[in-house]
């Protein structure tokens, strides 16, 4: 047997059988603390209303209610969150029965920093770390910089995953990066300082979509035909979709950072017992020339589909190494890079839909399931490179639109920003399951943690796009438009890979693009 052979070789066990239910749905469950992931930090680093804390000091009630300024923010008079009336002053006029506003002018006053701290409104949130550790005023800063600091160890991890991946196989990593999230986020717990949080949170962003790169191809090369493709589509992002949907329930419920963080680690101990469960993939095994481990599974497998398998199954397995070089000279690998860098520029523009943070986590987490069913049902019969065209196209044209919109026509706009949502996730979708099939065996895990290591740089760069906004409202629609538009001519120049197997070698993957 010669490796482009693999589907066929093992077509005696079937595609829907016992071993592949259990790799399926094991894979699945897998990747849903990845829906928790980045998007903890919206509830963990939100900031709360504050102000200046003013107790422990004798003042009449009028004085209690007037200590701190009032600004006026986007038209409305807000209570100042950085500064109060020197509180020395403040307890001498009071003593002295002065009515503030009507004995004393009190913009005449001279004001002070929070030197005492601040108070933090409950109404959403009992505490975040931003509550915690003061993170407002002169630390303001440091809010912004939790969540980069975050991002910069998911893409860390996501390029290294990718080549220890392709080193050491795909099960190892996969559970090495579930094993870092569990730790890590549970670790968080007990962070005494900003600096402890921000460096448990870098090590907890390393195992952040490493898992779900992992379970990605492990999936691609275990299950094979229309069920590789529900899995790499479908399976995946669903989900992902059902961890993004359950955080704001249990954000909801479980309103203090600290408590969060627990509720969100202690699932992922349940997996334990999926490792002696998830076979390693015999496409890997057999590029690295240990055919009588992936025989074994193959055997192993037959048994739990209750089908005989053939005395000897792989023959003339020959190992192929390849270094990364490769990955960068090739120019079709570098339009893939442009691409993801567009989509995930393009998904970060998802409007709030709700001034409550929970529904509008919620509902930006609903809006997705359409669109992974699309992604799929595209993959079942669409050309990928057709499919991925239609995706960016169709995303360009709302965003383009959207400046047009009357502002009397709110419900428009939103329907277009939606509109605009529902074409990036189909594309995210496609691509994940697009790039696992353009790469060969030895090399499929990097490439697609590489992959996924611009998308993070993507994830970076889109808040900076969307906050041109200040100058022209629409900028920020006009330039992620023209970067899908960009990206679709961009994905002309890649090879098509609807309907042909998976490339084991380099060799077949020139072919391919020939």
């Amino acid at each position: 047997m010669t490796m482009k052979d693999y589907a066929e070789t093992i077509g005696f066990l079937g595609q829907w059988g016992r071993f592949q239910q259990i790799v399926f749905f094991s894979l699945v469950a897998t990747i849903m603390p990845n829906g928790f992931g980045a998007f903890t930090l919206v509830f963990l680093t939100d900031t709360p209303s504050h102000h200046c804390l003013v107790s422990g000091i004798n003042l009449t009630e009028d004085w209690r209610k007037n200590a701190i300024p009032k600004r006026c923010v986007d038209g409305k008079r807000e209570l100042s969150r950085c500064s109060r009336y020197r509180l020395d002053v403040v307890r001498n006029l009071s003593a002295q029965g002065y009515i503030p506003g009507m004995d004393v002018n009190l913009t005449d006053l001279e004001e002070e920093g929070c030197v005492d701290g601040w108070s933090y409104s409950k109404d959403i949130y009992e505490s975040t770390i931003v509550s915690e550790f003061d993170l407002v005023c002169s630390n303001q800063w440091k809010q912004p910089l939790t969540s980069t600091v975050f991002f910069v160890g998911v893409l860390l991890g996501s390029f290294f995953s990718g080549q220890l991946s392709d080193r050491y196989g795909r099960k190892p990593v996969l559970f090495a990066a579930l094993a870092l999230q569990t730790v890590f986020t549970f670790a968080q717990v007990f962070s005494g300082s900003w600096i402890m949080f921000l460096i448990i949170l870098f090590i907890n962003g390393l195992g952040q979509m490493s898992n779900f790169v992992a379970a990605l191809v492990l999936g691609s090369e275990v299950l094979t035909g229309k069920v590789r493709v529900l899995y790499s589509s479908l399976g995946t992002c669903l989900g992902f979709a059902i961890g993004y949907m359950i955080l704001p329930l249990l954000a909801y419920f479980l309103r203090d950072w600290k408590s969060l963080s627990l509720a969100l680690s202690l699932p992922c101990v349940a997996y334990i017992p999926f490792w002696w469960l998830m076979p390693e993939s015999p496409r890997w095994l057999l590029s690295q020339g240990r055919v009588e481990e992936a025989e074994a599974i193959i055997r192993t497998a037959a048994k739990w589909n209750k089908v005989q398998a053939p005395r000897i199954i792989f023959e003339d397995c020959g190992v192929s190494k390849l270094s990364l070089t490769h990955y960068w000279i090739n120019p079709r690998c570098r339009t893939q890079f442009t691409m993801i860098v567009g989509y995930y520029s393009l998904s970060f523009n998802t409007a709030q839909l709700h001034e409550n943070p929970y529904i509008s986590c919620f509902i930006s987490a609903v809006v997705e399931i359409p669109a992974y069913i699309s992604s799929w049902l595209a993959l079942l019969y669409l050309p990928r490179r057709l499919s991925v065209i239609l995706t960016l196209v169709f995303g360009a044209v709302p965003l383009y639109l959207i400046q047009l919109v009357p502002d009397d026509l709110s419900n428009l706009s939103l329907v277009l920003e939606m509109l605009g949502k529902y074409s990036i996730t189909t594309g995210s979708s496609l691509m994940f399951a697009y790039t696992a099939e353009l790469y060969p065996t030895v090399l499929r895990n990097t490439a697609t943690g590489i992959s996924n290591t611009v998308s993070r740089i993507g994830s970076c760069i889109a808040p900076l796009l969307l906050s041109l906004g200040m100058y022209y409202k629409y900028l920020p629609h006009i330039i992620l438009g023209t970067l899908a538009v960009v990206a679709a001519f961009a994905a002309l120049f890649l090879p098509e890979s609807f309907k042909k197997p998976l490339p084991e070698t380099i060799e077949q993957m020139h072919r391919r693009e020939r």
